[in-house]
């Protein structure tokens, strides 16, 4: 099933900014151009939800937000800068399903769209990702994330925590992970693991997962 969301959004940089990062999450993101026929791009693309600002030219999203609902009860999420109690309620009683105020957290918004399909379709939205211990490796984008903070991870050390997670309680041998940093035709000597390992289990030691990566003498490494 195709996770299609109708963006409603007038700052063009803005709409383009919400769209790469919805889309690597494996949505599928569309943005309306043409503000006095909003509800004609709806019945023609059909999303599981809208995002929808407040102020757009020629009619509020108020407007667009009761059109839409003669059509659907599609989840609607207004994103405004007018966010003001009033506002908030108006776009709760107009049928919205949630508001958002500017300037937007991208993470936030990516948290209320993920509970929002939850909630509606009864599916699971988790996109390419592995986790453990509340960390969530990115497999699309390669970002590490704990605590709602984001750990920068290097190629290497991406690709060595997506292997021992994907092998999460196996061990997995030195030269599997050679193997894989192999992959892209770039000689890896065993001491450049070495080094790889170390700093990438001491990112994860500043985040707060100490122990996250175990050693096992003579064989490898596990994620417990």
């Amino acid at each position: 099933m195709s996770k299609k969301i109708m963006l409603v959004e007038d700052d063009h940089a803005l709409a383009q900014a919400i769209k790469a990062r919805v889309e690597t999450w494996g949505y599928e993101v569309f943005t309306v151009n043409d503000f006095q026929h909003v509800t004609d791009e709806f019945k023609e693309k059909s999303p599981m939800l809208v995002l929808l600002d407040i102020n757009l030219p020629f009619f509020n999203g108020f407007y667009w937000c009761t059109e839409i609902r003669r059509l659907s009860n599609v989840p609607i999420v207004f994103i405004s800068s007018a966010s003001d109690n009033m506002n908030i309620v108006m776009a709760m009683n107009m049928g919205g399903d949630d508001f958002i105020a500017k300037p937007i957290d991208l993470d936030v918004l990516m948290a209320k769209l993920q509970a929002i399909f939850r909630r509606s379709y009864n599916m699971s939205v988790a996109p390419n990702v592995l986790e453990h211990k509340g960390a969530v490796l990115n497999l699309n984008d390669g970002n590490l994330e704990y605590n709602g903070e984001q750990i920068d991870l290097t190629k290497n050390e991406f690709k060595i925590l997506g292997t021992l997670l994907e092998k999460k309680g196996t061990i997995v041998s030195r030269d599997m992970l050679m193997t894989k940093l192999w992959q892209d035709d770039c000689y890896v000597e065993e001491n450049t693991l070495t080094v790889n390992v170390t700093r990438l289990r001491k990112k994860l030691e500043a985040a707060g997962l100490a122990d996250f990566i175990k050693t096992k003498v003579g064989q490898g490494y596990i994620i417990e």
